[in-house]
């Protein structure tokens, strides 16, 4: 079974899907193993590995590391091509759908995608969409992307709506790693009303309450990162929130 059918089968069986999202930089290296192991016995259903800066070249390493040790899928959430390796079980092949940036949009994806070919690599297509957060997030200055405002719900489902005409599988919101405010329940909502493909949804999600609220208003993934490296022993909480159908 692919990792993406195994992602919709828990969402319809157990109402949502949780991950976590682990950055391969060094300032978490001495914690890789011991999160992994945490989120094989927290009911986890998958992990996002990448992050928009790699301070050093030790991601590929990093990556074997995880890989080694979950026993969910290992999934590539990408800031970089350079981060790219045979390790993964699939990655999110991923466009900055809310930017005008030609580089997010298709550049990076067009180097990319002859490794992907040859590393096997199964490919989920996904349009991100960043929304504004309040915090200034690094994908914003990496990717010169201007979030959408919180309160600009039409121009969100637009771009969703933009996203799954063009084919894509999933669409992300992101409110930006360490956001002050996740994506507001109002926009979930919109977003998931008008599109016809799963929902992933992150930043800012701190809590079981607020993981619980985004999944009432259609999110169908519920990412967490932040909270995760500050409080990882949350990580049952927040699962038991997503898995609303146990």
């Amino acid at each position: 079974m692919s990792v993406f059918s195994q992602l919709n089968s828990v969402i319809i069986e157990r109402g949502a899907a949780y991950v976590v999202l682990i950055d391969p930089d060094r300032k978490n290296e001495d914690s890789i193993n011991s999160r992994v192991e945490l989120a094989n016995n927290s009911g986890v259903d998958a992990l996002f590995v990448g992050g928009s800066l790699m301070m050093d070249g030790n991601c590929t390493e990093r990556v074997k590391q995880i890989k080694e040790v979950s026993n969910v899928p290992v999934i590539f959430f990408p800031g970089g091509v350079g981060q790219l390796n045979s390790y993964y079980d699939a990655m999110l092949f991923m466009s900055v759908i809310s930017g005008r940036n030609p580089h997010y949009l298709i550049g990076e994806q067009v180097i990319a995608a002859p490794l992907v070919k040859v590393m096997g690599i199964e490919t989920i297509p996904t349009g991100y969409i960043l929304m504004d957060g309040g915090a200034g997030s690094t994908v914003e200055f990496v990717s010169g992307t201007r979030p959408i405002p919180m309160n600009r719900p039409d121009v969100a489902v637009a771009h969703a709506l933009a996203g799954q005409y063009l084919g894509m599988n999933l669409i992300y919101l992101e409110a930006g790693s360490g956001a002050k405010e996740p994506v507001a329940p109002g926009v979930v909502k919109a977003v998931n009303d008008a599109v016809d493909v799963p929902l992933i949804v992150g930043g800012g999600i701190r809590s079981p309450e607020t993981a619980s609220e985004t999944v009432k208003a259609g999110a169908s993934i519920i990412v967490t990162g932040t909270i995760i490296e500050i409080h990882s022993n949350r990580m049952k909480e927040l699962a038991d929130a997503v898995h609303w159908k146990e």
